[in-house]
């Protein structure tokens, strides 16, 4: 994603806002496309997630100075409930109560489940399923009582289909998704919405690591990779971009995502149709 400090924005058509959203695992990849969006359209946002500081530092810079909001960063750890906690604080004391909450982060390990290291298994569903779980039980009471919220679980096309050797991250997917429809039901008369993006394979860099990375170990070229490797599940044979999935973010956020709950949107080239 490229940013400069001296573009700006025509502060117009910014159906977002004021409102103040927290994106967790933002400082790259798909979840930085998702804040962009969010930021794009007026939103005011907590960043999360690893990375150097400084150029942590840098983006949160520059997403303020692009979209003239506010850009904090809590580097809380999700595999730990307390630091969860710590982070919806921090956010709504400084920017104020929370209205949009998207649940981004993840992690992965592949491996047979008779050689999966339990100790992999249980990080696996602690960043991505239960850190979902605790962050959304920290934001949901306030948002029913001010009748207003959005929540986007960002699930995976393994949210909804299996794969061999990613036993952890299917079952932590698909909870996800299950999740995501429990708490629509529960919240869907007191105006919050909560859904999840199914996404295929998305174009990140760490994307674009692993497939020179392939190529390396096989002794193929990238292109094989892509083609032969990783988007033989997808009809469409292209990678999502982030700003793909931070548009539709954004618009399941807006009010005219108002009647779209509990669903489980893919975004997989038509890989799920199959």
């Amino acid at each position: 994603m490229s940013m400069t400090a001296t573009q700006t924005n025509p502060v117009v058509n910014r159906p977002l806002e004021g409102r103040v959203a927290i994106v967790t695992g933002s400082t790259s990849g798909i979840g930085l496309g998702i804040a962009q969006s969010l930021a794009e359209q007026g939103a005011r946002l907590v960043l999360n997630g690893f990375g150097d500081p400084d150029e942590v530092e840098q983006t949160r810079e520059m997403l303020a100075a692009l979209h003239g909001v506010e850009v904090l960063y809590s580097p809380a750890d999700l595999s730990m409930p307390e630091k969860i906690g710590e982070m919806v604080a921090f956010a709504r004391d400084v920017l104020g109560p929370i209205d949009i909450l998207v649940n981004n982060a993840g992690i992965q390990h592949v491996a047979p489940v008779g050689e999966f290291p339990t100790a992999k298994w249980d990080a696996i569903i602690a960043v991505n399923l239960s850190s979902a779980f605790h962050a959304i039980k920290a934001v949901l009471p306030e948002m029913v009582e001010r009748r207003f919220g959005r929540i986007v679980n960002i699930a995976s096309a393994h949210g909804l289909i299996a794969s061999p050797f990613k036993s952890a991250y299917v079952a932590a997917k698909h909870g996800v998704v299950g999740l995501t429809k429990t708490v629509a039901l529960e919240a869907a008369r007191q105006g919050v919405t909560c859904n999840a993006i199914c996404p295929g394979y998305v174009w990140t860099p760490l994307v674009e690591k692993q497939i020179a990375e392939q190529a390396q170990a096989h002794g193929i070229s990238t292109e094989r990779v892509i083609t032969d490797v990783l988007l033989t599940s997808q009809p469409n044979r292209r990678f999502a971009s982030v700003e793909e999935i931070g548009a539709l973010t954004a618009f399941l956020c807006g009010d005219n995502g108002a009647s779209i709950t509990g669903a489980a949107l893919a975004v997989d080239g038509g890989w799920t149709a199959q």
